[in-house]
């Protein structure tokens, strides 16, 4: 009997990555470069590309990392919602773990040849970002993976795009970035809610299962509503803030929001109930985030 690994095509390893994860960590990239251009900071188009595939590699390896550990750890199994390459026998772990530690060398080196084109700062930012992800397992199975997610696809994207696209870190990008952040960290605590039974049962303890089911709830309406108050508390503040009034434009999203926010209401606590909520999640993170770059857009061109 052969016991070499199965072999794959070009697109099999893609999808290994979850491609359709990398809006969560592209779009405060994004934002970031356009808040910049309105605020009428020159911004190095180049650096800031540059950037955006740098996160997306990481994401991709941070991806395929945790998949490879909730697969060892029996967090992903026969009967979860978890990525199914590896439980299936499609791939093997020693093939994720190649494929994980092949892009976070990819993710490294591309890194390092940015920090050389703009400086030590941006070395601190990926370094942290960088232990992150490869510490996210491990933080995540003990509660800490929402801060993980905050940091790493919200907080220091937006920063380090700030200091490669115009020189220097600027903190008050935060103000806009929040709101994109609370939603990205919705996606993860839709998936830890829905999958408490099954995360009990493998032995880990996320955020969610420490709440509750009732409180992770409410946690999760409170990260899809918050974003919209956020938005208009910039809207409405003073010329010289973080936001132009145009933010606004986010509003569209709102009908979203609430289907989200009511499919969490009448959750019944099976997995089941809310089996796609991680997906809508993630849908309502770009489509907010799309509208907040098109609200930048108006302010700066109108």
């Amino acid at each position: 009997m052969s016991t070499s690994s199965p072999r794959h095509t070009l697109k099999d390893w893609v999808l290994a990555t979850r491609p359709w994860s990398f809006t969560a960590s592209a779009m405060p990239v994004l934002v970031t470069l356009f808040w910049l251009h309105w605020k009428h900071i020159e911004v190095n188009w180049l650096n800031g590309i540059w950037a955006l595939v740098n996160i997306i590699l990481v994401h991709a390896a941070g991806n395929v990392w945790s998949d490879y550990f909730d697969y060892k750890q029996k967090v992903d199994a026969d009967d979860t919602y978890g990525v199914k390459l590896l439980t299936s026998g499609q791939f093997t772990p020693k093939q994720f773990m190649r494929l994980s530690l092949g892009l976070q060398v990819a993710a490294v080196v591309l890194g390092l040849l940015l920090v050389a084109r703009t400086g030590l700062p941006l070395l601190w930012i990926g370094l942290i970002g960088i232990a992150l992800s490869l510490l996210y397992p491990t933080l995540k199975y003990h509660a800490l993976g929402d801060v993980v997610i905050f940091c790493c696809y919200a907080l220091l994207p937006s920063l380090g795009t700030t200091f490669v696209a115009a020189g220097a870190v600027i903190w008050h990008v935060i103000f806009i970035i929040v709101p994109i952040g609370l939603l990205t960290m919705s996606i993860l605590h839709a998936n830890n809610t829905r999958d408490i039974d099954t995360d009990r049962r493998a032995g880990i303890k996320t955020f969610a299962m420490k709440t509750g089911r009732e409180m992770a709830g409410v946690i999760y309406q409170v990260e899809v509503i918050l974003p919209y108050i956020m938005a208009l508390s910039l809207a409405i503040s003073p010329r010289h803030a973080s936001a132009p009034a145009y933010i606004l434009l986010t509003l569209l999203s709102l009908p979203l929001a609430w289907k989200n926010y009511k499919a969490m209401d009448r959750w019944d606590g099976t997995a089941e109930g809310i089996a796609r909520l991680d997906e809508q999640s993630a849908q309502l993170q770009m489509i907010f985030s799309l509208l907040t770059i098109a609200g930048l857009l108006l302010a700066t061109y109108l």
